[in-house]
């Protein structure tokens, strides 16, 4: 069982003794440690939380005692209840809050759930800011509210105003999209997706929805990470439904996988590239992702006249680097999509509903649409860390061994090879290191990635 503490927020394994996974000790102990970190940043004495959650099955027991920690630290709480991350970031702007909570592990399996922690501009907490958390969480460091000083809560619900918002965007076109005559199958993995999806769908026009494990009951279906492997469903449905497009989520409903007409995945790094070539069509500009997203992004940037920059792995950081660099577009990888003229956040519903423009603007199916960007391919493996083993070290030892190489290194060890790349990083969310690959071969991709797993295990 395993309680993991990072950029990424705090995430854990229900069930166990507290300090070595997610009980409800330690939700308090966070919890209060985050209230008083905004009450010491905002500078106000009764600040305003959001709080949403995917459907997980923990999420209701999560949840009470997140809502009923905050009233107890004297903070006022908006409960959107089940909702999707980025309708709990945009949730948090439109209240004017203080901050925000979301009640989620994101791709990870069912025993699985998190706090991820937001600031008032409904974005995650950067390194900083996530120490003091923690430092205020091990010293115990907080004081909870006298009765007189108790918070309030109230509910509402944002879905709709987040649709609303997306249907706004310049670039989204749900006439040329109702035009279309659209059918569309979809994989919501039995979380918010299941709600929200359909909700986006119906809204933009779409003439018919295929629905995959859309109740949102939390006992994920097959596993929720949006890979190949586990949305071969999916893509059966896509192809025997004679759907136009299939899409699929994780359970918040931040990443986004899409399968051709087909069956075929598009490919989860093809997302942003597809939408990023849509967008720089319309709105010239830079654009970023993280150390560990495909040469496409870049080679599509260049196309149109923009510029291509890499930042470190985490939504912050990249979110960081867009805005230093004014991007018009950006992904934190994983078939996310952050586009800033909605929100500086990965959104599932954005990407959709921009990619579904872009077919009805162009008359081009998903896979003429994939067969015009470079091909490359992508393997993600990974090295289950040992009792013992110096992470650090190994990563120090595989930056020297590759210094004839172009190495980068402010996250983990990104070696460039001539036609192919591999980046080495310890995991924020999971107790491994995680190993991506990209040449212009799936054989190749997955050949270099095994040659450097290979080097790790001896050093190990």
């Amino acid at each position: 069982m395993t309680l993991i503490k990072s950029i990424s927020g705090i995430r854990g394994t229900i069930g166990g003794p507290s300090g070595e996974n997610l009980t409800p000790l330690d939700i308090v102990k966070f919890t209060a440690a985050y209230a008083t970190f905004i009450k010491e940043s905002s500078r106000s004495a009764r600040p305003r939380i959001v709080v949403g959650r995917d459907a997980r099955i923990s999420g209701d027991m999560v949840h009470r005692i997140i809502t009923g920690t905050l009233l107890g630290m004297g903070c006022d709480v908006t409960d959107i209840d089940m909702a999707t991350t980025p309708t709990t970031e945009i949730a948090v702007v439109k209240e004017d809050a203080q901050g925000g909570i979301i009640i989620t592990a994101s791709h990870n399996p069912k025993q699985w759930n998190a706090l991820k922690l937001l600031n008032s501009h409904g974005e995650f907490l950067n390194a900083e800011e996530g120490e003091r958390i923690l430092s205020l969480a091990d010293e115990e460091d907080f004081s909870f509210s006298p009765v007189e000083e108790l918070g309030k809560i109230t509910r509402e619900q944002y879905l709709q105003e987040h649709i609303h918002g997306i249907l706004s965007l310049e670039l989204v076109d749900a006439e040329a999209i109702r035009a279309a005559n659209f059918r569309v199958a979809i994989d919501c993995v039995n979380s918010v997706g299941g709600i929200a999806i359909p909700e986006l769908l119906y809204a933009l026009g779409v003439k018919e929805i295929f629905k995959l494990h859309c109740a949102p009951h939390g006992n994920f279906s097959h596993d929720p990470e949006p890979l190949p492997q586990h949305l071969t469903e999916l893509a059966s449905l896509t192809r025997d439904s004679r759907a136009t497009v299939g899409f699929a989520v994780d359970p918040d409903v931040d990443r986004l996988a899409i399968y051709t007409e087909d069956g075929e995945p598009f490919g989860e790094e093809y997302t942003l590239v597809a939408v990023a070539d849509y967008i720089l069509q319309h709105t010239p500009g830079n654009t970023v992702s993280n150390l560990s997203s495909s040469r496409a992004l870049r080679d599509v940037t260049r196309q149109h006249g923009g510029e291509y920059h890499a930042a470190a792995v985490g939504e912050v950081n990249v979110v960081t680097k867009m805005k230093e660099v004014d991007a018009v577009i950006g992904s934190e990888g994983n078939g996310g999509v952050i586009y800033p003229a909605s929100h500086h956040g990965r959104d599932a519903l954005v990407g959709i509903a921009l990619f579904l423009t872009y077919l009805a603007r162009t008359g081009k199916s998903p896979s003429e649409l994939k067969k015009s960007y470079p091909a490359y391919f992508m393997s993600k493996q990974k090295v289950e860390l040992t009792p013992g083993m110096d992470t650090d070290a190994v990563l120090q030892t595989m930056k020297e061994r590759f210094a004839d190489q172009e190495v980068t290194d402010i996250d983990g060890v990104k070696i460039d090879f001539l036609d192919k790349w591999v980046h080495l990083r310890k995991s924020n969310t999971e107790p491994i290191i995680r190993v991506y690959s990209e040449a212009r071969s799936e054989h190749e991709a997955e050949e270099i990635g095994k040659q450097i797993i290979n080097m790790i295990k001896e050093l190990a």
